[in-house]
């Protein structure tokens, strides 16, 4: 058994309870979202600051496609200003932006900004924020494994292929994920990545959840002893 005794190197954030949040109080669940949106920024570039050195973020999975086209057509402008004017602003604090997930139903000029996103912040060396955008953990595997077949892969295929191939090749292994508004499950994030990771839940809807609340989290993650299946 090994005590963490530090901060994660990843950070998974699954952002549940932005509607909630808005009938609560009162407002529409497109200002929950406006509100979890800004929130993502903010705890990102604080969690980077302290030392987090990958964050990735469950913004948007297939299956929300399933919601109402106005959530959907806000959503993806939220997505657009992200890549478009809020980018500068994580440009400036070294952190870099890596896209992870599929392009498949994407609107072209969301595919167009996130390459300039990538291509502008890809010398970052701060932090790096993994966006899980149109995301599922099956479909990630599912398409790692198309690739090493496209490839003409002869050999067995290993653990190590498995990950070269995953969205954000570079990106590690989550070491903690934490999910709000009460919710006790995974919801497909991150599948392969998540094996040993520590899970943390809390009742705060994502848009109240602040830098004291990832401060706690973070203490809890370093009381805990990591067995990795030992």
């Amino acid at each position: 058994m090994a005590k963490s005794n530090t901060l994660p190197t990843h950070l998974g954030l699954i952002i549940d309870g932005n509607r909630r949040w808005a009938r609560e109080n009162n407002l529409t669940s497109l200002l929950g979202h406006k509100k979890g949106y800004d929130n993502l920024k903010k705890i990102a570039k604080y969690a980077i600051r302290k030392g987090v050195k990958y964050v990735s973020a469950y913004i948007f999975s297939v299956d929300n496609w399933n919601r109402s086209p106005g959530e959907v057509k806000y959503l993806m402008n939220l997505t657009k200003r992200l890549l478009k004017k809020d980018v500068d602003e994580l440009d400036k604090e070294n952190i870099k932006v890596v896209w992870l997930g599929s392009r498949e139903k994407v609107d072209k000029q969301i595919l167009k900004d996130i390459e300039i996103a990538e291509e502008k912040t890809k010398n970052n060396t701060k932090g790096t924020l993994g966006l899980c955008f149109n995301y599922s953990g099956h479909q990630e595997i599912i398409d790692a494994v198309n690739k090493l077949v496209k490839k003409g892969l002869k050999d067995k295929v290993t653990k190590d292929l498995i990950e070269e191939n995953l969205y954000g090749d570079d990106i590690p292994a989550l070491d903690l994920v934490i999910r709000t508004s009460g919710e006790q499950r995974i919801s497909n994030f991150m599948l392969w990545r998540i094996a040993y990771a520590e899970l943390y839940f809390t009742n705060k809807k994502w848009p109240e959840f602040s830098e004291k609340d990832l401060d706690v989290a973070l203490s809890e993650y370093a009381k805990r002893n990591r067995r990795f299946g030992a």
